[in-house]
């Protein structure tokens, strides 16, 4: 195994300053930066350094390079569609319309009992998360009142908002204080 990192000679060191200066997307610029510096003859602990990476890290990107070439320098990340979604569109519209009406018990829906109707239509378990998932998808929020104090005035409320502290009292400026 040799000493130092090197970068397998898939491209001129000119050629990796080219695709440096003229990367669009700002992950694969750092690659070709970090791989520019290295085969320009830095050492890889200061070239990732330089580039903000960890040398464990960097030493894995000069490894992808050297083993995929300028192919692997690529930011998987913008190919990769994610998982499909849990429900299918049909399956969504039904919710929606599930939704509209009473909760399978007659109470309010909850994120289980969402979650329950998931799992019925699709035949396996679903977590309560994922019920969650699917109303905030619906665009469904969670409905709290304001809570009220049990024990309030109120008289003293209607003074407070009024402006009045204390009923009976008038409001008065604020006290001027001396500089100091």
């Amino acid at each position: 195994m040799p000493r130092y990192a090197a970068v397998a000679p898939h491209l001129p060191v000119t050629d990796l300053a080219d695709r440096y200066r003229h990367a669009r997307d700002p992950v694969e610029r750092t690659r070709w930066h970090l791989l520019w510096l290295v085969a320009d003859g830095r050492r890889l602990p200061e070239a990732a350094a330089l580039v903000g990476y960890s040398p464990d890290w960097a030493r894995a990107v000069v490894r992808r390079y050297n083993a995929a070439g300028p192919a692997g320098i690529v930011d998987g990340r913008h190919a990769n569609p994610g998982a499909t979604p849990l429900l299918s569109p049909a399956l969504r519209e039904e919710l929606r319309g599930a939704l509209g009406g009473p909760a399978p018990d007659g109470g309010l829906w909850t994120c289980a009992k969402v979650a329950a109707w998931m799992g019925d239509r699709l035949g396996r378990p679903v977590a309560e998360a994922r019920g969650w998932e699917a109303l905030r998808a619906l665009g469904w929020t969670l409905q709290h009142p304001r809570p009220r104090a049990a024990a309030a005035d109120p008289e003293a409320q209607a003074a407070f908002k009024k402006g009045v502290s204390r009923p009976g009292s008038t409001p008065s400026a604020p006290p001027i204080l001396p500089r100091r």
